[in-house]
């Protein structure tokens, strides 16, 4: 792993801090931040920055129950990150006072060089840069994040916490694709897996309301928000995951395709003509629920299949079979498993998805208690029956709070539970 340090780390503690980590996440055309509580784990204040550079922006922030939106002008990253800093001292809370320990960059694709949170000198930055072929989508606006935060907020430590991370373990079997070794190993093309650091934080969120011991607990996780994807987990070591080179892999998502013959790709640029780009986009960006459906949002997908839409109704039953084939392979994986556990938005909030992702499962000890799946909780908890040997459970993911955590745990130079 990757941890340069510079000379002024030295000077914070985060040891039984009362003070607070800056998380932000850079994307494409957006910025979204949170103050956070690493020790207590609660969000101290939140925003989000749309349209960069776009005519109109949209801007968000909230603090104390108190939300503050503006519509204006955002040229680019640099003219979002002041936008929320002025924010933070118009509406608050203010950063000299928060006793801000770390900045906390989220990197979506870290590559197989960092396999866990690094602090960011220059070199690191050239580094997130030249991994742009591998994240084209999402490293150009990291890196534009952490060089203008760097430049405004200089007094502290920066982290890059990516991605990628949480599956740098995964088997070679796991990760090599059945193609030209050498053509493989030029570009990088390998499974890398996302979404680790909510797979990370969750599994181990689940062993602490269990009682048991993470390295006893072979799990599944199953990250279904607009992306989806899937994990094994053996011990809290990833031994396999959904998502491959690129966020497209693996399950049906909202807008995203997940597994797709290759050859589909060939066959619409020979015979309908269209571009990679243009490919691209409609893999991304007009495929999944959306493509099938008309909408990503689930709670108009079970409207219309209520009223009797068929391609509602299809596309519904396509994202549950792909569900319930990653449940069944990682079964095989991990040869036992002890607990599967839906999170993120759909996997949180939807109980039909849920109910209808482990249907027919009972063979395999896997099953939905109804009552308890009805519930509507902002707390872990566990939807399955007593009798079965599968426990199933619902535990909300905190990737902002895993990304503090880890941000507080590299400054101590010791492990820090992310749960």
């Amino acid at each position: 792993m990757n941890t340069p340090a510079g000379d002024r780390l030295s000077s914070f503690s985060a040891h039984d801090a009362h003070g607070s980590v800056l998380v932000i996440n850079s994307g494409s055309s957006s910025v979204k931040y949170q103050l956070v509580n690493p020790v207590g784990g609660e969000s101290i204040a939140s925003g989000l920055i749309e349209r960069i550079g776009e005519e109109i922006g949209r801007v968000t922030h909230t603090f104390a129950g108190n939300t503050t939106r503006r519509d204006m002008v955002v040229t680019d990253h640099g003219a979002a990150l002041r936008i929320a800093l002025d924010l933070f001292t118009e509406h608050g809370p203010n950063l000299d006072e928060a006793d801000v320990v770390a900045v906390g960059h989220r990197v979506v694709q870290g590559g197989n060089k960092f396999s866990g949170p690094v602090f960011i000198d220059d070199q690191v930055v050239q580094d997130i840069s030249d991994l742009i072929p591998l994240g084209p989508l999402h490293n150009p606006g990291h890196v534009r994040g952490i060089e203008v935060a760097r430049a405004l907020l200089p007094d502290v430590p920066h982290v890059a916490v990516f991605d990628t991370a949480f599956f740098t373990t995964l088997p070679a079997a796991a990760y090599t694709y059945a193609i030209d070794a050498e053509v493989a190993e030029e570009h990088g093309i390998r499974r890398y897996g996302f979404h680790g650091t909510s797979h990370q934080y969750v599994s181990g969120k689940v062993a602490r309301v269990l009682g048991r011991k993470l390295e006893d607990l072979n799990q599944i996780v199953l990250h279904l928000g607009n992306g989806a994807s899937a994990s094994a987990i053996k011990g809290g070591v990833a031994v396999d995951t959904s998502m491959g080179l690129t966020p497209l892999e693996g399950l049906v998502m909202g807008t995203r395709s997940g597994d797709i013959d290759p050859a589909v790709v060939f066959h619409l640029h020979r015979n309908a003509g269209m571009s990679i780009d243009e490919i691209d986009d409609l893999l991304n960006k007009r495929s999944g629920i959306k493509g099938l459906a008309g909408d990503n949002d689930f709670r108009v997908l079970h409207d219309l299949v209520a009223q009797g839409d068929e391609g509602a109704k299809l596309a519904l039953d396509v994202y549950i079979h792909r569900l319930r084939k990653y449940i069944g392979a990682y079964h095989a994986v991990l040869g036992r498993v002890d607990v599967i556990t839906f999170t993120a938005g759909a996997g949180e909030n939807d109980d039909i998805v849920r109910a209808l992702a482990v249907e027919g499962l009972e063979s395999l000890g896997i099953a939905i208690d109804p009552a308890r799946n009805a519930e509507r909780s902002r707390e872990p908890r566990i939807i399955s029956p007593d009798w079965t040997s599968t426990l199933v459970m619902v535990v909300p993911t905190n990737e902002e709070l895993a990304i503090a955590r880890q941000c507080i745990g590299l400054i101590e130079g010791g492990e820090t539970s992310l749960a």
